[in-house]
């Protein structure tokens, strides 16, 4: 299998540097033949990639990631997805609720760290596996269907008081985006946002560009390409761009919104991070340096950062 990431796929770039894989130069070949046949079955062969995550073997620290978490599992489509709630310490009241929302090809055992962080800050932490991720059922699932699922899990868990997402789920989350809270419609109505603080971890800001880096990585002709976005446009009934969050950001329905993205992520560039920020009025933007994409979901200092902004 050839390097995936978050949002389908590594950055077309970051592989000129390095050996091609024997199975993604072959890939390729198969992609580039089915298109001198038919373009629609390279099409189809080509989403059917983009929309398969694979199932990363679980780590060794995962099962303590998890460990005191009540397990439990909501209907979703033929399946169910899993889900975890970590309740914190006793209180006299309801402790508010922390959703967190992983990325493409992770799962709610990633979130172990900001998890336990919150728990013992005083929330009720609640993560889940996606469609198709982690212990949750399904093969394949779209930005859609993600967003659907967060949507399930918003509603079942609710009230919500602040969101944290990473990436693909970042995406889900704003660019969809889902509505939170949503028995406070009135609320909503007159200006007041229904979703008090979202967090937002190494976000891509531009759809097509999440094409593009993906077509570049399986050198995809132009016509294949083009097909892909057709269909993300006549399945979701509006334009590709539209799911940017540089388009689809919160502008009333998020309180204060945090974007933490690093310098050197290899995954998602700098510069979209920052192109969001600049479509954002009053997003609090915050650079880290030396994270990359993955580990900073669990910097001590991103964490305090995380768990200072909640408040």
């Amino acid at each position: 299998m050839w390097p995936r990431c978050c949002c389908c796929h590594f950055v077309a770039s970051s592989l000129q540097l390095l050996p091609v894989p024997t199975s993604l130069q072959l890939i390729r070949l198969q992609l580039r033949l089915l298109a001198l046949v038919s373009t629609t079955l390279a099409f189809r062969a080509a989403w059917r990639l983009f929309t398969t995550p694979r199932r990363l073997p679980v780590k060794q620290w995962e099962a303590a990631a998890v460990a005191g978490a009540r397990r439990f599992e909501l209907p979703f489509g033929s399946g169910a997805l899993v889900a975890y709630e970590w309740t914190a310490p006793s209180q006299s009241a309801a402790p508010p609720t922390i959703l967190l929302v992983h990325g493409w090809e992770h799962r709610a055992s990633f979130w172990g760290a900001l998890a336990q962080s919150l728990r013992k800050a005083g929330y009720r932490v609640v993560a889940f596996d996606g469609p198709a991720h982690g212990a949750s059922a399904g093969r394949r699932t779209t930005l859609p269907e993600f967003g659907t699922a967060i949507q399930l899990v918003a509603d079942t868990v609710g009230p919500v008081w602040g969101v944290v997402a990473h990436s693909f789920g970042a995406a889900a989350t704003a660019g969809l985006p889902v509505r939170f809270n949503t028995e406070h419609a009135q609320q909503h109505q007159a200006g007041q946002p229904t979703l008090p603080r979202l967090v937002l971890l190494s976000v891509p800001g531009s759809t097509p560009a999440v094409f593009q880096r993906f077509a570049g990585l399986l050198r995809l002709p132009p016509k294949v390409t083009t097909r892909m976005l057709r269909h993300v446009e006549t399945q979701g009934g509006r334009q590709v761009e539209s799911f940017s969050l540089t388009q689809a950001g919160p502008k009333d329905w998020a309180g204060r919104v945090l974007l933490l993205h690093d310098r050197a992520d290899e995954t998602i560039p700098f510069s979209e991070a920052q192109d969001v920020a600049r479509s954002w009025p009053g997003l609090d933007f915050r650079p880290t340096n030396g994270l990359g994409h993955n580990r900073i979901m669990r910097d001590p200092a991103v964490l305090r950062q995380i768990a200072a902004f909640l408040e």
